[in-house]
């Protein structure tokens, strides 16, 4: 058994990590509900432009439009949005499962990364990282989700990519965080024509190749913008259930420990009360 100075030390080296853990839960906790409030009110509009454009595209007949079909680029480029701090549970390895789990060869596959963590891990495992925003996740705004847009569609018109991807963590509720990959570009059509059942063709005022130039950049800003939004939150509720499970797991382990030590004292008093009892039997 340990004695009771390591037992001694070990529990007030625990109670320590669970006073940090406790900090960390109540901060992510605060962080929590202000993004979960942004995310909230970003959400509808998320939802208003995408069941917009998914309802004009489906609308619009047969359109031939550069960002509605594939470039000649084979390159798949992806906006990998993460955190910039560890300690949040599985959210970051989760994320980047979509990537490492997914269909995108390292030869194939460029990366636009928002967040420090998967940065650092696809830079040191062979990905090719073109530019990275980790700067911007932590207050994200519509401005910053306009740059890296405008980023990612001038390398699609440029054909150096032919394929643009979203991966992110969506925040359904403040316990349950779904990583999710979408496809930015090309819009796939033949999936937006099953989901609107009015199939009145679309009638454009200007050129309808000029509308959706103005249309399919905000549509694609949108996106990436909702999915920042929502990916802080995830991070804060992620980070919150870490911390509380870590600081769940101090307890019991402080627990047992208090236990061991009240066993280990009162096996030591045992032993002094022996050798006492012996040594006066010993005298007479």
């Amino acid at each position: 058994m340990a004695s009771m100075r390591s037992i001694k030390r070990r529990k007030g080296s625990i109670e320590s990590t669970q006073q940090i853990t406790k900090a960390m839960k109540l901060v992510s906790t605060v962080k929590l509900q202000r993004a979960k409030g942004r995310a909230e009110k970003s959400k509808s509009y998320f939802e208003c432009m995408y069941a917009t454009v998914k309802s004009v595209l489906a609308k619009s007949g047969n359109i031939n439009h550069p960002y509605l079909q594939a470039g000649d680029s084979t390159k798949k480029a992806v906006i990998v949005i993460t955190s910039n701090r560890g300690l949040a549970g599985g959210y970051n390895s989760n994320v980047i499962k979509l990537i490492t789990k997914g269909d995108f060869s390292k030869a194939d596959t460029t990366l636009y990364t928002v967040g420090i963590k998967g940065k650092d891990y696809f830079s040191h495992h062979g990905y090719e990282v073109v530019k990275d925003y980790s700067d911007l996740i932590e207050e994200p705004a519509y401005a910053d989700a306009m740059r890296i847009s405008e980023d990612l569609l001038k390398a699609f018109s440029d054909g150096e990519i032919g394929e643009i991807y979203l991966a992110y963590t969506a925040f359904k509720n403040t316990v349950s965080h779904v990583p999710t990959l979408l496809k930015l570009l090309p819009v796939d059509t033949d999936e937006l024509e099953d989901a609107d059942e009015d199939k009145a063709l679309m009638n454009f005022e200007q050129d309808e190749e000029e509308a959706l130039n103005l249309l399919i950049p905000k549509y694609v800003t949108s996106l990436i913008y909702g999915s920042m939004v929502e990916a802080v939150a995830s991070e804060n509720g992620a980070r919150m259930q870490a911390m509380d499970s870590a600081t769940s797991n101090a307890e019991e382990m402080i627990d047992k420990l208090s236990l061991q030590y009240n066993r280990a004292r009162q096996g030591s008093i045992t032993q002094e009360l022996t050798e006492i009892i012996a040594g006066a039997e010993a005298i007479s």
